[in-house]
């Protein structure tokens, strides 16, 4: 009966250690889980000794104990794949100020016929380069806005050198499930790869990562090879907005996207004497050409090149205090567009030489298609991340500066783009290449006693300025994408650690130069812009005040 009785009390401490071990997420493993841990343990020995000083055994008790023990073996047998949750409930109350808009009559003229005034029929040379109308002004409130977003992470690991990981993502808009928007020029106005699982697009579960990581080591190196939809978006700094672990790979000043590829990576630490010392090396594929898309069986368009981008990320060195990280990445062949779905304000065509305009007066949703590859472009970013120490804390702070540069080839083909004489950051045919700049910076404060956290962020972007940044997490669009200045401030108040936290914030956005994000078109001041600038809205400024509250474990 001894021997029996310590059996017993072996495998069932085994299974309670062993669920929890292996099949909770990696969370879980924050002090007050492990104090929960302990006492799930040390209640089953008191049991299972009171048992043995009682002989109080029967077959009940025996059969519950090997029933925790078998359901915890067929666990462990079947499941290949750990999940955790991590869900979002949001109130946003959006105000923009001074939206410039083409007056009525100049948007009338595009669908009234050349004979007649208007732009209908016109030929390119026809086409006004500029119309010396100002726009309109006008505002616009969306007081109460509500989103739920909800991520599945998935991790499996076969042994110390092969795991995968993965994510599922919806993100939705309360009482909207339509999944494609009107487009009123902003690429976060069209569900295409790069932004599927990002913004909001109604009820559906999406693919965001899946990827698998093999490790090993080559002599003193150790390396890993990886392959499949990358991590790629929330990328640092954003871990301290979003009250995270470091999202994505690549810094988010220069690339917020989703997109399929591959890494290298190799840690340095050992071999340089540099803590923290690493190097990857990175491949992506942002627009796949030929397969699957309508135009890869029109000879006329069977040139346009698939979208390939080359980069590196390096952390240069992170003692766990100060960090310093580097990336760099260089795109081919950017096209004027990518595949997705939208709801266009009106058609264009082109029929030997002449372009027509239809009102899509229905509310149809379009395919869209790119049809021209419209240059390269390079970027890179430097980010510095370290704490200054207090009394009982310390304060989080991190800089980071960012270059972008844009050689435009041809401009575009598209009978709107091409009518507008839109290429690379550059309009009237003019095809310069142009450096952008960036700066990001922000502080983060303890507050005592509550054990919250007090933020302060500011972002600014030149003229030229361009990243990748559209799957941002914005109803608004990319801060860090924008051409202006975007100020920021929240605070954090955690309830259960980071596992369930609320946040209050506000954001104000100052645009300086239209197209913000867009690659399409030379950046106008937007106290200059005219009618033929404004065909689509340009914001001008934005209050957003934002409430949420997060659960992930």
């Amino acid at each position: 009966m001894r021997q029996k009785t310590n059996f017993l009390c072996f495998s069932a401490i085994f299974a309670v250690l062993a669920a929890h071990t292996f099949f909770l997420p990696p969370v879980l493993c924050a002090e007050e889980s492990l104090s929960d841990l302990k006492k799930q343990v040390e209640a089953l020995q008191e049991k299972i000794e009171k048992m043995e000083k009682n002989q109080d055994w029967n077959t009940e008790d025996i059969d519950m104990l090997m029933d925790r023990v078998d359901k915890t073996e067929l666990h462990t047998a079947t499941d290949k794949i750990s999940w955790g949750v991590d869900f979002r409930t949001r109130a946003e109350s959006i105000h923009y100020n001074d939206i410039r808009m083409a007056p009525s009559g100049i948007i009338q003229r595009f669908f009234t016929p050349v004979a007649d005034g208007g732009f209908n029929g016109a030929t390119k040379e026809d086409f006004p380069k500029t119309v010396a109308i100002p726009p309109e002004k006008y505002d616009a409130d969306n007081d109460i806005i509500y989103t739920n977003r909800i991520r599945l992470n998935m991790m499996g690991r076969y042994n110390q050198h092969l795991e995968f990981r993965g994510r599922l993502a919806a993100y939705k808009v309360f009482g909207d499930s339509t999944g494609v928007k009107f487009n009123q020029g902003s690429l976060g106005d069209v569900t295409f790869d790069g932004n599927s699982a990002s913004l909001p697009h109604g009820d559906t579960l999406r693919l965001e990562r899946a990827y698998f990581v093999y490790k090993n080591q080559l002599g003193d190196i150790p390396y890993s090879f990886s392959a499949g939809r990358r991590p790629s978006t929330d990328g640092p700094p954003l871990e301290y907005r979003n009250y995270s672990l470091e999202g994505g790979s690549p810094l988010a000043t220069i690339i917020n996207w989703q997109f399929d590829g591959a890494s290298l990576t190799f840690g340095l630490e050992d071999v340089t004497g540099i803590p923290g010392a690493s190097f990857k090396l990175c491949y992506g594929v942002g627009y796949e050409s030929d397969w699957g898309n309508a135009a890869s069986l029109n000879y006329s368009q069977a040139e346009l090149d698939d979208v390939h981008m080359l980069g590196i990320i390096s952390d240069l060195y992170d003692n766990g205090t100060t960090s310093f990280k580097f990336s760099y990445a260089h795109a081919w062949d950017v096209t004027d567009g990518f595949t997705g779905l939208a709801v266009m304000p009106f058609i264009v065509s082109k029929n030997n030489g002449t372009y027509t305009f239809e009102p899509n007066s229905g509310g149809f949703i379009s395919r869209l298609e790119p049809q021209t590859n419209i240059g390269d472009w390079d970027a890179a970013s430097l980010l510095i991340r370290s704490q200054i120490p207090t009394e009982n804390d310390h304060i989080d702070w991190f800089l980071a500066g960012s270059w972008t540069h844009t050689n435009p080839s041809q401009i575009s083909q598209n009978p709107f783009y091409e009518l507008m004489g839109m290429g690379l950051l550059s309009s009237n045919g003019e095809l310069e290449d142009q450096d952008g700049y960036s700066i990001y910076a922000g502080a983060i404060f303890p507050v005592p006693h509550v054990n919250g956290r007090l933020g302060l962020e500011y972002n600014w972007g030149s003229k030229y300025w361009f990243n990748f940044t559209g799957a941002e997490d914005s109803l608004i669009g990319s801060k860090l994408a924008a051409r202006g200045e975007v100020y920021e401030a929240y605070y954090i108040q955690p309830i259960f650690g980071n596992n369930f936290f609320v946040k209050l914030g506000g954001q104000f956005y100052d645009y300086k130069y239209t197209g913000s994000g867009n690659p399409l078109g030379k950046p106008v001041k937007i106290v200059d812009t005219t009618a033929l600038d404004t065909i689509n809205p340009v914001i001008d400024e934005v209050w957003n005040y934002y409430l949420s509250a997060t659960v992930q474990f």
